[in-house]
């Protein structure tokens, strides 16, 4: 199990998945550009120590990201029909993470493998993207019997 950000634009939401991925033994895949320095200091701060900690894979493009894939590229998307609770996750899937400001462009969409959402209250349009990225992962390793001992 994997966890990508497709060029996040907001650094404390990208430290808060790296530092849960860091808790939980997951990989993070960083799909540049990213609309903040990598070091920031606003970036740190909310990531802490957990960013040393951290395996991270930065990626200079959406093309480099693609080559090195393995498995299931599993989007998390408001524009998704089926809920996140109703799919079946496997341990090679990776789950990525749009932009905070604009999702992902549609020809990330369509390298999709499947494109999943967190059911919602109608009329609000969506939760936090590492608040989304939190409750999927826990999900999904839940399903694959993924939690660190």
């Amino acid at each position: 199990m994997r966890i990508a950000l497709f060029e996040p634009d907001i650094p404390q939401n990208a430290a808060s998945i790296i530092r849960l991925a860091a808790c939980l033994d997951i990989p993070v895949d960083i799909i540049e550009p990213c609309g903040f320095v990598f070091s920031d200091s606003g970036f740190r701060r909310a990531g802490l120590d957990y960013v040393e900690r951290a395996e991270i894979v930065r990626h200079s493009s959406w093309a480099e990201f693609r080559t090195a894939l393995s498995g299931r590229l599993v989007l998390l998307t408001t524009k998704a029909t089926m809920p996140h609770t109703a799919f079946s996750f496997a341990a090679s899937d990776t789950l990525l993470l749009g932009r905070e400001s604009t999702g992902v462009p549609d020809f990330v969409h369509e390298a999709a493998d499947a494109r999943l959402r967190i059911p919602l209250k109608p009329g609000l349009r969506s939760l936090n993207v590492a608040q989304a990225g939190a409750m999927v992962l826990g999900e999904a390793l839940r399903q694959i019997k993924g939690f660190p001992e």
